[in-house]
Formats: structure tokens, sequence, C-alpha cells
């Protein structure tokens, strides 16, 4: 598709769609079966496998040292930092974790601007501003855990945070300097499936006891989940960081909340419901002030040459 289009928000509808259901039935595999998370990880380290084939299909693996670099760079900081959450999480409580970790889109908004040059205008900065407000909100719970409130999970969600960050910009990096979705994908993928092995030895003993249905379910929410990060990467790829990261990080939890109510009759906090409200007026004025700008989400340099992508058409 031509990024001379807005076919990001394409992408990031159906990245929301993908991590929305994801996210809705994503705890099932442990809190029903208790299904270790670093099995979990393994699994989805696996069914990135999936798309990764799909998106290949038609397109050129770029050999570049460059390309390799922003791949691997952006594939470890992801996998890593989910692997460091599962860490945090033992040693620290989740209501303060999470509102840390959800503001990873700050560091990939302050990075585009500050190395990409990516500029937002007035009603954009608004939107931006209600999107990460909504994102912290939603990782508040109704209830506190009895956890240490003081610890070295602290640093951990920080670098977590950062790393997640890190990561989004690098997709980005990636497309404005001629890295095709396909190969961006592909070396997260191997990523992934590098970290498979320090997985394990969190782990420790594997879940043989396991009833089938765990892996079983896992590998069918973890492959929305890898559907999901392709979708991320070609948003990325086509639309600003600026926007793409505060948008698609605000929304995905309005559809989990949604779904989990539908399914599960399990209303959302006040927190929560403040935070859908700001998640969707923050959206709606990101991409309206994206539309109203003119501006075409091209990657610098593709006009000239650029940025490309392969006219086969992508699949996921």
């Amino acid at each position: 598709m031509n990024r001379g289009t807005k076919s990001w928000i394409v992408y990031a509808a159906l990245l929301v769609l993908f991590w929305g259901v994801w996210g809705a039935f994503s705890s099932e595999p442990n809190s029903r079966y208790g299904y270790p998370n670093e099995m979990i990880y393994i699994i989805w380290a696996c069914t990135m496998l999936i798309p990764a084939y799909f998106a290949m299909r038609g397109h050129t693996f770029d050999r570049r040292p460059i390309a390799a670099g922003y791949g691997l760079i952006a594939g470890l900081t992801g996998a890593g930092g989910q692997l460091l959450l599962f860490h945090a999480l033992a040693n620290g409580p989740a209501y303060l974790i999470f509102p840390v970790v959800s503001l990873s889109p700050v560091v990939t908004v302050l990075m585009a601007m500050a190395l990409l040059r990516e500029r937002i205008n007035r009603l954009a900065l608004i939107g931006v501003v209600a999107a990460l407000a909504a994102i912290v909100l939603f990782s508040i719970p109704s209830s506190k855990d009895d956890a240490n409130s003081h610890g070295p999970w602290l640093l951990m969600a920080v670098l977590i945070c950062v790393a997640w960050g890190v990561q989004a910009f690098c997709m980005r990096k990636a497309a404005v300097v001629g890295v095709n979705d396909a190969t961006t994908f592909g070396w997260m993928t191997i990523s992934g499936l590098l970290l498979v092995p320090v997985a394990f030895v969190m782990m420790g003993d594997f879940p043989s006891d396991a009833p089938w249905q765990a892996p079983a379910l896992t590998a069918v929410t973890q492959v929305l989940n890898a559907i999901g990060a392709l979708f991320l990467v070609m948003a990325f790829s086509r639309g600003k960081a600026t926007v793409v990261a505060p948008v698609t990080n605000a929304l995905a939890p309005v559809l989990t909340i949604v779904l989990s109510l539908a399914v599960y009759q399990r209303l959302p906090n006040v927190w929560g419901t403040l935070g859908i409200v700001l998640a969707l007026a923050g959206s709606t004025l990101m991409v309206y002030s994206d539309e109203k700008s003119g501006e075409s989400s091209v990657a610098p340099g593709a006009a000239d040459g650029g940025a490309h992508v392969s006219p086969a058409p992508q699949k996921s």
C-alpha cells in the first residue's frame, strides 16, 4: 500500500482490534491453569513465526547492517522488556508497576521529536496528553495488592518503560532509513526466539503437568498478539511516531475493557471509565489533526527514493 495515503490509520485500527481481543483473554492461561508466564513468552516467540512468514511473502529480506541493527534493537528491547516485566511483577506491586511501564509512548514521542524532527500542532498535543493520561488510568486497578511498595521493581519498571519506548522509535526509524516492514518484523521475530533460552532458565522446571488447554489457549491468544505486533510495525512505517504510539497504546485497552464487560460482566472502575473517555477523545483529536494538516504520513525521504515498500501486497 502506498505510504502516501493515511494507511497508518488502517493498520493502527487492526492493531487495536487484535491487541484488544488478546488483552481481554491473555491472562486466562495463567489465572485459570496456573501456566507460567515464561512459558507463555516462549509460545509467543514461536507464534511470531506465523505472521513473519506471511509478511515475508513477496518481499526481499533487507540484509543491510542498518536493517539488522534497528530490527534487532526493536526486537530485543521488546522481548527483553517482556521478560523483565515477569521479574518485576514477582518483586513488586502490579498497581504501581504498570502505570510506570505504560508511559513508554512518552519516550517514543520525545525521541521522535528530538531525533526525527517530528512536530505536532497544538490540537494534536492536547490529544497526546489525553491519550497518555488514559494509558496511565487504565493501569490503575480497582484494588491494591499487599505487595511491597518499594524495592528494585521500580528500577525494572523504568527500564521496561524506556525499552518499549525505544522499541517503538526503532520501528519508525527503520522505515525512515528505507527498511521494509517485513525485514523489521523478521528481525523482531529472531530477537524473540533468541531470548527463549533465557525464559527457560527463568522458569526453572518445564510445566509438564499442565493440562493441554493451557498451551492451546496460550497459542491462540498469542497469535493475536503476534499479528498485532506486525500491524504495529506497519503503522509506524506509515505514520508519525508522535501520533501512532499514543493512539495505539490508548485505544487497545478500550476494546479490552469493552470485551471484558461483555464476556465477564466486569465493570471498569472509575479510573478505567475516565481512561476510556480520554483515550477516545485524545485519539480522535490526534487523527483529526493529522488529517487536517494535510501531511501524507510519509516516511522522510520517501518522495525522493528513501523509505520504500515493495509493490507486492503485504500479507498478515
